[in-house]
């Protein structure tokens, strides 16, 4: 065995028991702990580390802790992402904040009876974001790049997702179906008349629809309450 330090980062309390916050704490370390898997067996998922340090220089997760070694993990920087890297994988328990992604235009997968190797497949393989509240899942070798959400109402988690990742710049509002999760086209009124409610087909002219579900979609109440929903986030 060797022994290590840790001290972790107030923003990271949340994972640690009471009596390791806010202060280092000397550890036991089996000799082939990584960096990694002290930090996880501790409580903190490697997803939720920023820039690590050993000893004061950068530390990668995989380095092998040594005798004596003093760990600082800060919690991990908020980032700006493209388009195309901002595409997501969220746990079955995230069905809400997965339609609010959609709805902002950001690629997300979702299905409400995903399990967890599925997600970790689909962030390994496909380079998804895994968006859980489940940190065990975090620590799955294959979850690369993953997010533990906090919050548990879906538009606080939405507004979380979007600091984190510098979301707001990008979005594509109503660009893709809530339910497929495939973009969404505009079509002319006479070739969806028939499916609108008489109320719908007297006041609305302009609408979208999905070719993979067949939902059609136009302005309505629940369109603006989601608009203003995305304008204060982008604001």
């Amino acid at each position: 065995m060797v022994t290590a330090t840790f001290q972790f980062d107030v923003a990271l309390d949340p994972f640690l028991p009471r009596e390791r916050r806010g202060i280092a704490f000397t550890v036991p370390c089996a000799r082939a702990s990584t960096v990694k898997h002290m930090i996880e067996a501790l409580g903190v998922p490697h997803t939720e580390a920023g820039d690590i340090t050993v000893n004061g220089a950068p530390a990668a997760l995989e380095l092998l802790l040594e005798d004596g070694d003093e760990v600082h993990v800060p919690a991990v920087a908020p980032v700006v992402l493209s388009r195309a890297e901002a595409r997501f994988v969220a746990d079955a328990h995230l069905g809400g904040l997965a339609r609010l992604l959609r709805m902002a235009g950001f690629d997300t997968l979702y299905d409400n009876a995903i399990d967890d190797a599925e997600v970790e497949a689909n962030a390994e393989e496909a380079g998804r974001i895994a968006l859980t509240r489940d940190r065990e899942l975090l620590k799955r070798r294959g979850v690369l790049r993953g997010a533990y959400v906090r919050a548990l109402k879906p538009a606080h988690q939405l507004r979380e997702v979007f600091a984190r990742y510098g979301l707001a710049a990008t979005m594509r509002p109503f660009s893709l179906c809530l339910a497929c999760n495939v973009p969404l086209r505009a079509v002319p009124k006479a070739e969806v008349e028939e499916a609108l409610p008489p109320s719908v087909r007297a006041t609305h002219s302009e609408f979208l629809t999905c070719d993979r579900c067949r939902g059609v979609f136009w302005q309505g109440s629940h369109w603006r309450r989601m608009r203003a929903l995305l304008d204060d986030l982008g604001s």
